[in-house]
């Protein structure tokens, strides 16, 4: 059955369902369904033969998944661009996109009011159903595209793998709907019927409120990144009897550290701590595993899982030749979830997509290795610094802070002095309450560290850090806590 043709089963089977809570405004499936249908009607009337993407320009209202699902009805993808974005990069987001129109949640309100009428030609398989844009190592945004088939491969497999119950799960939506995390929460929601819970910016500026309003969520399966679910593990009170109904965690987009599991196990007693890993090219996530307390003890860093079925991750040197069991090297990923490509950008698909045993394949730019049939995930292939004639791999350096049981979390960043490096700093947040002075601390973390790292690895500077600022998308903003370096 088509994916639209499932969630629309919801608005015709039980339309009062409320398929979505913003704040304080809610949409049920019946009108999602009815104003889904009325929107992508206008659409295919203005916008007749072509099949150019809808930007859609918004936070968290509910007219964003409207609009969402009017596009693809209408037989055009969505472009999401959250009002976090600067104008000047949503500006060139609309205009590579080469969107035939720009939908606010103003605008979809006004236009799905009215019932119209219209043969509506929805996306098949290999339509692009929604481009998401990421930054681009020069600074451009590039489309990545996501077809249907893409998508509908990625729930498939998040269904049988959750065993998600329909009409009884409410999702937490934390990620923006601009970052491909949000896939994760919004389609599964909407394909079995569940409540999509979103978090949104009023919410972060205002802590109180966030924690006031988990209480009343009802949330059963939480999504986000490992950097939010540390946040809130600062709030004491962020334990099971806060989010009664909690039987998961999802996480993604990130590296989860064993400290925020652990700490999650045992304030959480009733729920499954899942890691999973996956670039925006190969639709959200191609693998996954749950992080019990027997993982926990065997692993160090945490590995990111076994690949979804009919998916193949392989390590590849730069020979594109597999290297042996626990070796390291790329991650690429070949299968039915892999993306066509760049938007418009066929120099940037050519370096990035290849085939691979006869499925498109994507080569992700990541370091890992594979071992006892898990995928260990070890940083980014472009994050290597040259700190005094030594080539470090901070992606390796953080996994190492991070096994060590005083660090819940750490970000390693690079130092400058007269625009070279000059040495490292790590920003940590710490899993104990801190004895003694912060040089009592350092000179302690060294000595852990030294234990596991030759000496030049071993970051001059400690700073600590209750939380990291998080970017908009909930990651760790790299960009801040630099400037927290002076």
């Amino acid at each position: 059955m088509h994916l639209l043709d499932r969630i629309d089963h919801w608005g015709r089977t039980a339309p009062d369902r409320v398929a979505h809570r913003s704040n304080d405004r809610t949409l049920t499936y019946g009108e999602l369904l009815a104003r889904s249908d009325a929107l992508a009607a206008w659409l295919e009337s203005e916008l007749g033969p072509s099949r150019a993407p809808i930007a859609v320009h918004g936070h968290k209202e509910p007219e964003m998944l409207i609009a969402f699902l009017a596009a693809v009805k209408s037989g055009r993808p969505y472009v999401p661009i959250d009002f976090s974005i600067p104008q000047q990069r949503v500006e060139r987001i609309i205009e590579t996109s080469g969107a035939a129109v720009v939908l606010t949640p103003e605008r979809v309100a006004e236009l799905s009011s009215e019932q119209r009428q219209a043969t509506l030609h929805w996306v098949e398989e290999a339509d692009p159903f929604y481009i998401l844009f990421t930054s681009g190592s020069t600074g451009e945004p590039k489309g990545v595209i996501i077809t249907l088939a893409n998508l509908t491969h990625f729930v498939e497999w998040m269904l049988a793998e959750q065993r998600f119950t329909e009409l009884g799960e409410t999702f937490l939506n934390q990620a923006p709907f601009s970052f491909d995390l949000s896939v994760m929460d919004l389609y599964p929601c909407l394909v079995t019927g569940g409540t999509l819970f979103s978090v949104t910016k009023d919410h972060v500026a205002n802590l109180k409120r966030l924690y006031e309003a988990f209480g009343v969520s009802g949330v059963s399966t939480w999504v986000s990144t490992p950097s939010f679910a540390q946040m809130c593990l600062i709030e004491k009170t962020f334990t099971q009897p806060m989010m009664p109904a909690l039987r998961r965690f999802l996480f993604c987009g990130e590296t989860l550290a064993p400290e925020t599991a652990s700490q999650l196990l045992e304030r959480f007693p009733q729920a499954e701590v899942w890691n999973t890993y996956g670039p925006t090219e190969a639709t959200v996530a191609t693998s996954s595993v749950r992080i019990d307390r027997d993982v926990l003890a065997a692993f160090s860093p945490l590995p990111v899982g076994a690949t979804m079925p009919g998916t193949r991750i392989v390590i590849l040197d730069e020979n594109r030749q597999i290297v042996p069991e626990g070796e390291r090297g790329e991650i690429v990923i070949a299968g039915p979830n892999v993306s066509p490509g760049y938007l418009n950008r066929p120099d940037l698909t050519e370096k990035a997509f290849v085939v691979y045993d006869g499925w498109p394949a994507y080569r992700t730019g990541d370091w890992g290795r594979q071992r006892q049939g898990q995928l260990f995930f070890e940083g980014r292939m472009d994050s290597q610094v040259k700190v005094n004639g030594y080539r470090i791999e901070l992606g390796d350096l953080e996994a190492n802070l991070r096994a060590l049981p005083e660090i819940a979390d750490v970000v390693v960043l690079p130092v400058m002095k007269q625009s070279r490096i000059d040495s490292l700093a790590a920003i940590v947040v710490l899993a104990i309450e801190k004895s003694g002075s912060d040089f009592e601390m350092t000179a302690r973390l060294k000595n852990r560290l030294g234990e596991r790292l030759p000496t030049y690895m071993v970051p001059r500077k400690f700073l600590y850090v209750d939380a990291f600022p998080m970017t908009a998308n909930g990651k760790a903003d790299r960009r801040k806590l630099a400037e927290m370096l002076g």
